[in-house]
């Protein structure tokens, strides 16, 4: 052997080589597990070559990969390939690592910081939003929420945020569980009305508080979505009316519902699609 190939042999090869090859095979076999993952029934091996456009025998040779790795496995009977137990397993350890209230706090800063004002994060809890998080603004007169104190849904920008995106059932659950009670002359206190503002919230992207909680408040609030589209949590803005009148509640609503867009897609989730015209 020459001395130039004692030096080489062994070694990673370089740039250009077969690593070039490897990638290309993970990043294939990648997009036929994420095909798999997004069909729970199971796809055929012509139905798989055909989306990735791969030959059939240079497909079923991933599949092959994979299963024997444990990601996936090939139901027979039915002659589909399904992800198995070990893709499952490393979904859910995300989704067990993923901290959304941790991930939102550096967003609430921002927000203090773009707005001036207290930015809060709830959730929701049966028919009450519940606050978990918050960024004060500096401000001295400013709004603040004790974290842990709860708001009706419906009274309650962060309420509505996230009421606006319930399954109808389970809006009618809500009602029939808490009612709509009047917390101000303003509150939404009929379904016909609740109704209304929660189709021009899945509209506009965010809710507006207008004296609806508390008087002399304004609040902007939007929904943070889980991977599925369904409401996590909400973001909001909340300040008082001098600061916050109605011809600045605009601007403020469409920042915030960019910045839960971002948390939402940090954290692997995904903004709903809303048909307009239905909604109109």
């Amino acid at each position: 052997m020459s001395e130039v190939k004692r030096r080489t042999a062994g070694r990673p090869p370089g740039p250009g080589k077969s690593t070039s090859g490897h990638s290309q095979s993970l990043v294939r076999g990648l997009t036929l597990l994420e095909r798999l993952a997004a069909t729970p029934g199971g796809l055929a091996l012509s139905e798989l070559a055909e989306m990735v456009e791969l030959a059939p025998s240079t497909t079923h040779r991933l599949l092959q990969a994979l299963q024997s790795q444990g990601f996936i496995t090939q139901d027979t009977e039915l002659a589909v390939w399904k992800v198995d137990v070990k893709t499952f397993r490393i979904g859910n350890s995300f989704l067990e690592a993923r901290d959304f209230v941790a991930t939102s706090r550096p967003f609430l800063r921002r927000l203090t910081a773009q707005t001036g004002e207290t930015a809060n994060l709830g959730i929701r809890d049966g028919a009450t939003a519940v606050f978990l998080a918050q960024s004060e603004s500096p401000q001295m007169m400013r709004m603040i929420t004790r974290l842990g104190s709860r708001a009706p849904l419906h009274a309650s920008g962060v309420g509505k945020a996230l009421m606006a995106w319930l399954p109808d059932d389970e809006f009618e659950r809500v009602l029939a569980e808490r009612g709509l009670a009047r917390v101000t002359e303003n509150t939404l206190h009929t379904p016909e009305s609740l109704r209304a503002g929660l189709a021009e919230i899945r509209r506009q992207g965010y809710a507006c508080d207008r004296e609806e909680h508390a008087i002399g408040l304004h609040c902007v609030a939007a929904c943070v979505h889980n991977e599925y589209g369904t409401p996590l949590a909400a973001i909001s803005v909340s300040g008082p009316v001098a600061r916050i009148p109605e011809s600045r509640l605009v601007a403020l609503g469409e920042l915030v519902r960019e910045t839960a867009a971002e948390i939402t897609a940090r954290i692997g989730g995904q903004v709903p699609v809303v048909d307009r015209k239905t909604e109109a």
